[in-house]
């Protein structure tokens, strides 16, 4: 069966096509009547507007296109729920695709998204280069939400995360924990920071940082977690670890367990992000809070405003983070 159109649903309510547009777009030019014969004839036939060409037709777009660089990492989930309903209350369709983490797949990611003629693009913890991230601003508004920008043509939505860190930090000092590692988030571009507040913290109590290399996935937590072991014997290990998020964490406290090592009996776990899965009762992960929702619900007003308010100067919103103390936090046995 094809697809009904516009003419079909004009024919089945015996009106014109211009009408059955006016109807489509919710104009106060149609009466009540007419309004509800368009309607009642649509839902027979099945018709439903075609976003795309309904942009297309009248020059502009209220599509959305949102490129995820993990969907396995439930932080995104959570944005998008926050820019879910933004976008709901801002009249704009959301669109969504993922590069899976690869400059590569989300170059093809992006132009996909760029091929529907969006109003504009959020692109959450993208891998691209500087340069595409450019090229793709010059065709419609961008925003990076956890990845900076200088580009003026792009608004960016992150937290503090040096902060962040150090507020981990600061928790299991508090504690009496003295050998505290770090699990680092690799090329993730929150990384950084977060890893500048850890060492910052650790330098401010006089102890001494230790990074070791991993990803933000539960995979290169529990690697990370394997690197340490044949670093440290068992009854020598550190007795605190704060990782580069939530999904590494998981991992860390996989791979610990498996070792031998209580969490957090013998080691004290710390995340990042305070998605749904440190909420859950058998993981009750200690982490550092970013407002998710409200993050997402930024990224889209930051949008809106470019494209209803013809505003040009970048927006940088940076969020403040705080501490969520569940059950993998304790003293130290020693």
């Amino acid at each position: 069966m094809t697809r009904p159109t516009m003419e079909d649903v004009a024919t089945r309510a015996g009106v014109s096509r211009a009408l059955v547009s006016l109807v489509m777009r919710n104009s106060p030019k149609v009466s009540e009547h007419r309004r509800r014969a368009v309607l009642a004839a649509a839902a027979e036939l099945g018709y439903q507007p075609h976003a795309m060409a309904r942009s297309l037709a009248s020059r502009t777009s209220n599509i959305v296109g949102v490129m995820v660089s993990d969907l396995r990492n439930p932080f995104f989930a959570d944005v998008i729920e926050g820019m879910d309903e933004a976008a709901q209350e801002a009249g704009l369709e959301l669109i969504l695709n993922t590069g899976r983490r690869s400059a590569t797949r989300e170059r093809t990611a992006l132009e996909s998204l760029l091929a529907f003629r969006p109003g504009g693009v959020i692109l959450l913890s993208p891998v691209l280069p500087a340069s595409a991230i450019r090229d793709a601003a010059a065709r419609c508004p961008i925003v990076l939400v956890s990845r900076t920008s200088t580009s003026s043509a792009v608004d960016t939505v992150n937290d503090d995360g040096e902060l962040g860190a150090a507020l981990a930090v600061d928790h299991l000092v508090s504690l009496g924990h003295r050998r505290i590692v770090h699990l680092d988030g690799g090329a993730a571009f929150a990384a950084p920071p977060r890893r500048k507040g850890y060492t910052a913290a650790m330098t401010r109590y006089g102890l001494e940082p230790m990074v070791i290399p991993s990803e933000h996935t539960d995979e290169a937590g529990a690697a990370a977690v394997r690197k340490l072991l044949n670093i440290f014997s068992p009854s020598n290990f550190p007795t605190a670890l704060v990782c580069g998020n939530d999904f590494n964490a998981v991992g860390a406290m996989a791979a610990l367990e498996e070792a031998g090592l209580r969490v957090p009996e013998d080691v004290s776990v710390v995340g990042y992000d305070n998605t749904s899965l440190a909420a859950l009762r058998h993981v009750a992960l200690t982490t550092i809070d970013q407002p998710r929702k409200r993050i997402g619900q930024l990224a889209v007003t930051a949008l809106t405003e470019r494209l209803r308010e013809d505003r040009s100067d970048p927006v940088r919103k940076r969020l403040e983070p705080s501490l969520v103390v569940r059950s993998t936090t304790a003293p130290p046995r020693d």
